[in-house]
């Protein structure tokens, strides 16, 4: 049975964790089986917004498999940790949107795997956090990093020294979530969001998407000539043409992603 079970309709990428047995945990197969697909869907010209999320109903997924980590030699452990953070870091990078559907618990590495998507959206009935200093080990995939740059550095140092575990609601009112849905809402609220996104151009939506992320790790005048490096990207595509055709024939645009 595939770890990771990957499908792509209307634009969009599905994107499931399938290790439900687990808690749709990592193991060595599942982070190699992820970065498969996320460097396929990297040049899928028929992926433009890219959902995560984890099979069944408990967890998205608790982090790494602690059983096969007892197994594991030092030097294991260290390609694991490499590993997961490698992947996580190409889940950041990739072009398109991305959005976690966060249907149950995000603990340690699900929760970092959360942190490096642009959006998380999760369900109301469950918890999340970054716990590994309970288990005397750190954020080792992203976290230390991640979670002080999206909430402040006093908030990400009060949720790992503590490993507090966060409701939905909590979560929200932290700034970690971009929505609270019902259980049965969470995939259709996802997919709503795609859409609206699947409206715009998508090489614009891919430059945006770059120029924030670029900028925000720099200082401003440097992240200004990104901006504009961006936007010049896409000036000659055949969809700011389209876009102009639309508006002054008043009709909506159909964008090819060219």
């Amino acid at each position: 049975m595939s770890t990771i079970i990957y499908h792509v309709e209307n634009y969009i990428a599905t994107v499931t964790l399938n290790r439900p047995e687990t808690m749709n945990c990592f193991n060595y197969e599942a982070l190699k089986e992820l970065e498969t697909v996320v460097e396929e869907i990297r040049t899928n010209q028929d992926v433009r917004v890219v959902v995560f999320t984890g099979s069944g109903d408990k967890a998205f997924s608790v982090g790494a498999d602690l059983k096969e980590r007892k197994t594991l030699t030092p030097a294991e452990v260290k390609r694991n940790v490499y590993k997961i953070g490698e992947v996580f870091a190409s889940i950041e990078n990739l072009p398109q949107p991305t959005i976690a559907a966060l249907n149950g618990y995000a603990f340690g590495g699900g929760m970092e795997l959360a942190l490096a998507c642009d959006f998380r959206i999760a369900v109301d009935d469950t918890l999340m956090g970054l716990t590994e200093t309970s288990l005397a080990i750190i954020p080792g995939a992203g976290g230390t990093q991640r979670l002080p740059r999206l909430i402040g550095t006093t908030k990400a140092l009060e949720l790992i020294l503590t490993a507090r575990r966060l409701s939905s609601e909590e979560a929200f009112s932290y700034g970690i979530l971009t929505k609270v849905v019902s259980r049965g809402e969470l995939l259709d609220s996802c997919y709503s969001f795609a859409s609206e996104m699947l409206k715009n151009g998508p090489v614009a939506l891919q430059q945006a998407k770059f120029a924030v992320k670029e900028g925000m790790n720099t200082d401003i005048q440097t992240g200004l000539k990104i901006e504009r490096k961006a936007y010049e990207i896409t000036i000659p595509t055949e969809d700011r043409v389209e876009a102009l055709n639309a508006f002054n024939e008043k009709r909506k645009p159909v964008f090819k992603g060219q």
